[in-house]
């Protein structure tokens, strides 16, 4: 129980503060949903930046950069155990921390929990942009069989948290930068109709705080 508490004070109590108070926004303000979604719809012609040049790059980017970015950390760690050296002082460890971000932050919480039993209509399949699903706020179950909440794209996106929290300088650059990517894959699937501004930051905030918890109880408890 010392240890659970332990890991979960790990967590900036900021985070804390604005993962509950975004969520309470969320289900008592569900109009906040609507309100943006509208801003990028067209009444009668439909979402008009999906399908172009930059929302399709953001959201294929996603399934090439993970592949490639983790291969790559694979192929670092097996190079290290083989010639005995400390390339970019990657190790079996961090290997590991970064996949188990990706498996237990993206697949297992955001997209086989929420994304495939929550029910939520995605903003192109509503009544209120041109589908016929019902609209529901954010973590209410819903019985519309979409795949709404949360954003698996975004939280794919997110999963790089975990490269910037392992690295030795810079780590506020490196930061910002993987915060922009997920954001930005996360407008992108707005764009598209895909996902409400809530399913986005859910997935950010459920990518960062497995992260952070993880990475203290794998390097910093430990230590």
């Amino acid at each position: 129980m010392l240890r659970m508490k332990a890991t979960i004070q790990s967590v900036s109590p900021l985070i804390w503060g604005l993962f509950i108070f975004s969520s309470l926004l969320w289900v008592l303000y569900p109009q906040i949903d609507l309100h943006v979604t509208r801003l990028l719809y067209t009444e009668g012609v439909g979402f008009t930046l999906r399908y172009s040049w930059w929302e399709q790059l953001l959201y294929h980017s996603v399934k090439v950069l993970l592949i490639g970015v983790n291969v790559g950390a694979l192929l670092l760690w097996l190079y290290n155990r083989i010639t005995k050296r400390a390339l970019l002082d990657f190790t079996g460890q961090k290997l590991l921390y970064v996949l188990l971000v990706l498996a237990l932050g993206s697949g297992l919480m955001v997209n086989a929990l929420l994304k495939e039993n929550w029910g939520r209509a995605r903003p192109v399949q509503t009544l209120d942009f041109g589908g016929k699903a019902t609209f529901t706020p954010a973590f209410v179950l819903s019985d519309q069989g979409g795949n709404s909440f949360a954003c698996g794209h975004a939280s794919g996106a997110f999963a790089f948290i975990a490269y910037a929290m392992l690295a030795n300088s810079r780590r506020r650059l490196w930061m910002a930068l993987a915060l922009g990517y997920g954001f930005a894959v996360g407008f992108a699937r707005m764009a598209a109709g895909g996902h409400f501004l809530s399913d986005v930051f859910v997935s950010f905030f459920i990518l960062y705080i497995t992260a952070r918890m993880l990475y203290y109880a794998m390097f910093e408890r430990a230590s």
